[in-house]
């Protein structure tokens, strides 16, 4: 794998890191800043939905850009956000920041898959995506612990210090290391062509119901184990980091086999994504059985990832940045939808096991277009028309 990679999954990992250290700092902005807790953590869904709306409009906004031109200036922005949240003054100073952050995160996300993708042989573009999001993996289980601890013993602004400075390593590698000689990218016109594609909108439907489950299992781990198996809160964090290294692990697994079959590593890992949600249901009144459920559960879930993004890049063929950039919505779409129709079951009364059920239903979804996608793949072309010649025009 090229060096080039690395700089690219470096950035990828200040990226991961800031979109969820803030969740553990909440308390410390909340009693800065004078508000609720529940205002505080706004900063945490205004992220994901800056993700989801700025994606493709930043990468729109740049189509004329050179790739890494475009890198460069996004991981300058992603420095820039974290300088302006270090030193926010107020509570809108640091929304701002973190909107602007995440603007940048989509649009860094998408394209970056692209460039993984033309670093290397075709056979290994999957491969290269997975080491480019492995930066992602990376940061739930050591960015995120980390800048928890630095923002709750040096205060909140020093993670953000830390954030940028780990932007600005980034910017210098992307700035040396990813090669001069990518092509111009082209016009927005030439990008918006890839929708014409009901494979492309294929592709993103799949990321985002297929994605779905993962957050719907992450977001209420915590209440599971402490309600239903009976680990004490103290135990919940031990649980997550084995659940980070799953995660860890399972990406470049997914990269591998994606690029030796890569519909057929869809329907797997989503398959996969179902039976473990199902067997958690089980595992979740035994100690030692949900913590290795949990586990298998990070490995097929990250495994999933790179699949997901090159197939899009797969259908998108010839204007691939603003569909990689869409396609990094649609996971930030799975963000929120996974947890609000898990948080609607619990609400609704069916217990701390009812996520597990909303994922196994929300992977049967995102398998079931997948599967769509596939027949209409081995589907046969269209005849071409023949022109109708009339009996004048022969004579």
């Amino acid at each position: 794998m090229p060096p080039a990679l690395l700089a690219l999954a470096l950035g990828a990992f200040g990226i991961g890191t800031t979109e969820f250290v803030i969740a553990g700092l909440l308390p410390e902005l909340a009693a800065d800043f004078g508000t609720s807790i529940p205002a505080a953590g706004l900063l945490v869904s205004g992220y994901a939905l800056g993700v989801v709306v700025g994606a493709p409009l930043v990468t729109a906004a740049g189509a004329r850009l050179p790739r890494k031109t475009m890198l460069v200036g996004l991981m300058a922005l992603f420095v820039a956000a974290h300088i302006l949240s270090a030193l926010a003054p107020s509570y809108g100073t640091l929304m701002t920041g973190r909107i602007v952050a995440s603007f940048a995160h989509g649009a860094y996300i998408g394209l970056g898959a692209v460039v993984a993708a033309d670093l290397v042989r075709p056979d290994r573009r999957a491969g290269a995506i997975a080491l480019m999001f492995m930066g992602l993996s990376l940061s739930n289980v050591l960015g995120v612990p980390l800048g928890t601890f630095v923002g709750q013993n040096l205060g909140w602004r020093a993670t953000f210090w830390v954030v940028a400075g780990i932007g600005v390593v980034a910017l210098i590698g992307i700035a040396a290391l990813v090669p001069r000689g990518d092509r111009p990218r082209t016009g927005l016109r030439h990008e918006l062509a890839a929708f014409r594609s009901r494979q492309v909108w294929l592709a993103l439907a799949m990321t985002a119901v297929g994605w779905a489950p993962v957050l719907a299992v992450v977001t209420y781990v915590a209440p599971l184990l402490t309600e239903v198996t009976g680990y004490s809160a103290g135990a919940v964090p031990f649980v997550m980091v084995l659940l980070g290294v799953g995660m860890l692990a399972g990406g470049p697994l997914g990269g591998r086999y994606a690029d030796r079959a890569l519909m057929p590593s869809v329907y797997a890992l989503l398959a996969a994504i179902i039976a473990v949600s199902a067997v958690l249901v089980a595992a979740a009144h035994h100690k030692i059985a949900v913590v290795v459920a949990l586990t298998v559960f990070g490995v097929v879930a990250s495994a999933a990832i790179p699949p997901l993004q090159t197939r899009v890049l797969d259908k998108a063929t010839g204007a691939q940045a603003l569909a990689s950039a869409a396609n990094v919505a649609a996971f930030n779409l799975g963000n929120s939808v996974g947890p609000f129709l898990a948080g609607l079951a619990i609400s609704a009364g069916l217990g701390f096991t009812s996520p597990l059920w909303v994922a196994a239903l929300l992977g049967a979804a995102g398998l079931a277009v997948a599967l769509l996608s596939g027949a209409l793949d081995r589907a046969p072309a269209p005849a071409e028309a023949q022109p109708v010649v009339s009996p004048v025009a022969r004579r």
